[in-house]
This record gives C-alpha cells, structure tokens and sequence, in this order.
C-alpha cells in the first residue's frame, strides 16, 4: 500500500446531520454521483472518495483492507454508502472499523466468493481483463464495459463515460489486480457482527444481486433490511437517483 492519501470530493453544503460517505463502483470516481449525491447532500454533508486506482486516488496501490484503513484515517462517524467495489469496501470498513459506520448502505455489493476454486477463477479472469485494459487503453475499455448487460439500460448521461475515461489503465488494473472480486475472502461467515443498521439495495432488474442482497440481510441479522428499487438494473443510484435517495432517507430516518 503507498502512504498516499485517498482523494475526496464534498457535494453540497455542510449541514449539522450526520455525514454521509459515499464509496463508488469500479471505473467511477467520486464525481459520478450525479442526481443521486445532490440529492442527499440537501439533508447531509456528503463526502465521496476516489478509490484506489480511480481519480485523483489513481496512483494510490491499496487492497480492499489496506483501502479500509486509509478510509478510517480520514473519516469521522458517519452513514457510509457503497456501490458495487465501493459496497465490498464499505464492509471491510464496517467490520474493522465498526465504530466509524454508525449506519450502512450497501447497493449492488456482495459479501464475496464462497469457494477457492472460483475464487482462483475470478482472479484469473480478473488478471486477464487488467492486461486488457493495459493492451487497449482505457476508452475503448469502457466501449465495452458499459455495453454489458449490467449497465446497458444506463443512458449516456447516467453512465458519465466521460468522467470514467479520466481514470487510467495503469490505476484500473491496479484495481482490478489487488481489490477485484476473485482477492476478496468471502465475509459471509462475518457479516453478523455487524451491530449498526444495515440496508441492502439492489435494482430490481438486477437478478443476480437482489438474490445476493437477501443473503446479506439473512447473514447479518435483525438490524439489516432489503429493498429493491424498482426500474432499475445494478446501479439503481445512477439509474433511478432520486427513487435510491428517497429510500435511503426514508430508511435513516427510522434508523436515527
């Protein structure tokens, strides 16, 4: 891990409600949250992180632990909401760091993969697109990144493919190297210890991750809720924002 420090980005005005902290997916950075993050920065004080290999983070080299502290050393106690790779980073943050995540939001994350052997399989798979990416750069990366069917319903606004091509190869790949899904060991067996409130969100398109965000409820306990956002695939915060947002509101002010 280099000493360097995340990169970060405040939306809105500060308030005096509790601050919220926003991890994003893999390509993004802090500036894709659009809709979504105006919207809760009108209640909190909102402050979204480049991850490693992304933005103004992109020469920062960090595995998802190693990201989870370099997060702890730059947050206060706050709501904490992750996407996809920002949602696997949001839970090694909650789980080493319980104290810093009075509340948790996990959209289209998972708590990993449970066998070795597909595990070996996505870091081998994982390895082989960061070499891609390095071979084609980074722009007809995305091409086809975003013509996948997780995010093909994304218009090109929603998808802020100009903002994404402002990552490089090099921190990408880094990414996918050292914070790729097939590195993570699996949580499962962990997430109930979790204490705080939890709520899992997937789009309602999304199969896959719905039947992954009831697994996260189910493992966690009593204090997790799941809900789906309806017209929406896996970023359900890009495709339907103020629908995530309101929900998320809705649910912290039960939560508070």
């Amino acid at each position: 891990m280099t000493s360097q420090a995340l990169a970060s980005l405040r939306i809105g005005t500060s308030t005096t409600a509790a601050p919220i902290v926003l991890l994003h997916g893999f390509t993004q950075t802090a500036e894709c949250w659009g809709p979504f993050g105006t919207e809760l920065a009108r209640t909190h004080p909102v402050v979204a992180f480049d991850l490693p290999g992304h933005g103004g983070s992109g020469e920062v080299q960090a595995n998802l632990p190693e990201t989870a502290t370099l997060l702890a050393s730059a947050i206060e106690p706050s709501i904490v909401i992750g996407y996809s790779l920002g949602g696997r980073v949001a839970l090694h943050l909650a789980l080493m760091h319980p104290e810093l995540v009075h509340r948790l939001v996990l959209i289209g994350a998972t708590g990993g993969i449970d066998t070795v052997e597909e595990r070996s399989q996505r870091k081998i798979d994982d390895d082989a697109l960061a070499l891609h990416i390095e071979k084609i750069g980074v722009d007809p990366f995305l091409e086809e990144w975003l013509s996948q069917p997780l995010f093909a319903s994304l218009s090109p606004e929603q998808s802020f493919r100009n903002v994404r091509a402002q990552n490089s190869a090099r921190g990408l790949s880094s990414s996918l190297r050292l914070s790729g899904t097939g590195t993570q060991e699996p949580l499962w067996d962990r997430l109930s210890e979790l204490s705080m409130p939890v709520l899992s969100i997937a789009g309602a398109n999304d199969a896959k991750f719905i039947q992954i965000g009831h697994r996260i409820v189910e493992s966690i306990g009593s204090n997790a809720t799941f809900q789906a956002i309806q017209h929406a695939g896996h970023s359900a915060q890009l495709e339907q924002p103020f629908t995530t947002a309101t929900a998320i509101s809705e649910w912290l002010a039960t939560t508070s």
